[in-house]
């Protein structure tokens, strides 16, 4: 069988103050290596950690793991199909990188990433 994802590769907090959640993250993980108003991210052993200060105006309610894929929209199309509720279509968020979010039928948030 043919993996279906790499791995949770990307942890985003929403926040509300970007820059007093950046000093705690800052005390965790040292100097962030993307600081723009819009995104602050950390790559820790592997993985990015992200803050995202209109991350509530989303309606994310907590942090939300990105599972990377090769596909974001065909995963998106087998995940409704198997009950998920689409949360957020695919988004490009620079770079051609593309995001989307769902919940499957609990109300948990899943992340999707494609590279």
């Amino acid at each position: 069988m043919t993996e279906l994802t790499t791995g949770l590769q990307t942890i985003v907090y929403p926040v509300k103050d970007l820059d007093a959640a950046k000093a705690t993250f800052r005390a965790l993980f040292g100097e962030p290596a993307m600081d723009a108003p819009y995104y602050v991210g950390w790559r820790v052993a592997g993985q990015d950690v992200g803050l995202d200060p209109h991350g509530h105006a989303k309606g994310m309610t907590g942090p939300v793991g990105y599972w990377q894929v090769d596909d974001v929209k065909a995963r998106l199309d087998e995940l409704v199909a198997a009950g998920a509720t689409v949360v957020a279509e695919p988004a490009d968020v620079g770079g051609g990188k593309l995001i989307a979010t769902l919940t499957d039928v609990d109300g948990n948030v899943i992340g999707l990433l494609q590279p």
